[in-house]
C-alpha cells in the first residue's frame, strides 16, 4: 500500500441537494474528501482474480479459415418469450439500443432462453445483466461457444491461467495512466477486430473488479442501425454501394512497438460499408472509427469526408447511444455487427479488469431486400418517422 493512502469504506450519494459520504479510517490517518473521487485500497495480494490478470505470451498462429456459422438468433422467439418470462424487470435505456434484463441467472440458461437471448441482442444492439457472481469464466466460454465458435485476439492480452486463449483480458490497473491524450475521441469508438474476415457476432464482457458506481470507467454503444437512420435516403443508397478497408495493421504496429509478440500476421479486408443483420433484416451502418483507414473506389478527398462524416454520426450522436455503469459482476452482451462501442477513462486509482469472450459470425454482406430499423418499426407500431429535411425552420428551445 503507498505511503499516505488508507482503506476506506465509503458510501456517497452525489446530487445538487445531497451529499452523504461515510468513511471508515485507521486511527491518526487523515482522510480529506475529494468531490467524484473514492480513495481504495490500491493492491490486494490475495486478489481472487489473479490467474484472469493479463499477460502476453509469445505465440504464433496461422492466419484464420472461414468457418460456417449458424446464428443462433433464428431460433430465438420473436417476442423473447422463453427468456422475459423468467426475468423479474425489462428496462430499456433508449427506443434504439440498451436493455436490461433483472432477475435471470446465465448460468442456468435453457437453449431456448439462449436462443431469445441471441435475438434480444441482435435487435436491441446490447443486452444487460447486473450482479452475475454464478457466471464464472468457463461459463463464460461455454455460452460464447453455443454462439459460435470463439475469436482469438492476435495482440491484445490473455488470461495467466493456461489453456484460456479465446479469452480477451480488459486491465487497467492501479497505476495505470489516463490515456486519452493519445487518441482522438472519435478514434476510440470501435467494433473489435472489423479487420477479420468472419467478425464477431455475440459479444459478453463481464467486469470482474472495477471503481463503484460513479467512479468511472462506463463502457458506452452506438447503434449501427440508428446510425444508418439519421442519414438521408441518399447517402444511405450512396454508402451501400461502397465497401471499407479494415486493417488490424495499426493494432499489430503498436504491439510490436510495446515489445508484445503479434501472434497472427495483421491483415486488411474489405467489408460492405452498410451490411444486413440475418436475424433482424435490418440494414446497420458497418463502419469502425478505429479499423477503416479507407473507402474504396473513391478519391482520398472524398473518403476522408466520408469517414469524418461517420465518425461524427457515431461518435457524437446521444439519440443513438447507451451509457453503461458497471458493478462487480455485470455483464453485457452486444452485437458486434450492429454496434460500437467506447470505454470512459478516468477512473484512477481503480483498478478495472474485465474478461471478453465472442463468437465469429458471418461474412458482412448486404441483402439489398433488407429493411432499416426505422422503416420496419415505423409500419409495425406506429412510430413517427424522423424528419431528415435539414433545410426546414425550427426553434431550437422547443
Amino acid at each position: 500500500m503507498a505511503p499516505g493512502l488508507v482503506e476506506i469504506q465509503t458510501e456517497v450519494t452525489n446530487t445538487t441537494s445531497n451529499l452523504k459520504t461515510t468513511l471508515k479510517a485507521s486511527p491518526g490517518n487523515a482522510l480529506n474528501y475529494v468531490p467524484g473521487r473514492t480513495i481504495v485500497k490500491k493492491h490486494d495480494e490475495t486478489y481472487e482474480y489473479e490467474d484472469l490478470r493479463p499477460r502476453f505470451p509469445d505465440l504464433h498462429w496461422d492466419p484464420l479459415t472461414e468457418v460456417s456459422y449458424h446464428d443462433k438468433g433464428l431460433l430465438g422467439d420473436p417476442e423473447f418469450r422463453n427468456l422475459l418470462s423468467a426475468a423479474t424487470s425489462v428496462r430499456d435505456y433508449n427506443p434504439k439500443i440498451g436493455t436490461e434484463v433483472s432477475g435471470i441467472d446465465l448460468v442456468n440458461l435453457t437453449d431456448a432462453q439462449k436462443n431469445d437471448l441471441a435475438r434480444l441482442i441482435a435487435t436491441r444492439g446490447v443486452v444487460f445483466f447486473r450482479n452475475q457472481k454464478n457466471f464464472g469464466i468457463e461459463e463464460q466460454r461455454a455460452l460464447g461457444k453455443y454462439f459460435g465458435e470463439l475469436h482469438k485476439h492476435a495482440t491484445t492480452a490473455v488470461p495467466r491461467r493456461e489453456g484460456l486463449e479465446d479469452v480477451h483480458v480488459v486491465f487497467t490497473g492501479e497505476d495505470s495512466p489516463d490515456l486519452r491524450a493519445l487518441f482522438t475521441p472519435s478514434f476510440l469508438w470501435h467494433s473489435d477486430v472489423t479487420y477479420e474476415v468472419q467478425p464477431p457476432s455475440y459479444t459478453s464482457l463481464k467486469v470482474l473488479t472495477g471503481p463503484p458506481v460513479g467512479g468511472g470507467g462506463d463502457t458506452l454503444w452506438s447503434s449501427g442501425y440508428a446510425a444508418y437512420d439519421m442519414l438521408s435516403p441518399f447517402m444511405q443508397k450512396y454508402l451501400e454501394s461502397l465497401t471499407a478497408l479494415h486493417s488490424a495493421d495499426l493494432q499489430a504496429q503498436g504491439s510490436r512497438e510495446l515489445g508484445r509478440a503479434v501472434r497472427r500476421e495483421p491483415v486488411t479486408t474489405t467489408h460492405p460499408l452498410v451490411r444486413t443483420n440475418p436475424v433482424t433484416g435490418w440494414k446497420s451502418l458497418f463502419f469502425n472509427p478505429g479499423f477503416v483507414t479507407k473507402i474504396v473506389g473513391v478519391p482520398k478527398t472524398e473518403s476522408d469526408a466520408v469517414i469524418a462524416l461517420l465518425n461524427e454520426v457515431v461518435a457524437t450522436s446521444p439519440e443513438i447511444h447507451a451509457r453503461f455503469q458497471w458493478g462487480v459482476g455485470d455483464v453485457a452482451f452486444w452485437d458486434n455487427r450492429v454496434t460500437n462501442h467506447s470505454a470512459s477513462y478516468g477512473f484512477a486509482p481503480h483498478r478495472r479488469h474485465a474478461v471478453r469472450v465472442c463468437a465469429r459470425a458471418e461474412r458482412p454482406y448486404l441483402d439489398p431486400e433488407s429493411r432499416s430499423q426505422e422503416d420496419d418499426l415505423a409500419e409495425r407500431y406506429g412510430i413517427p418517422k424522423a424528419n431528415k429535411n435539414g433545410a426546414g425552420i425550427v426553434n431550437y428551445n422547443d
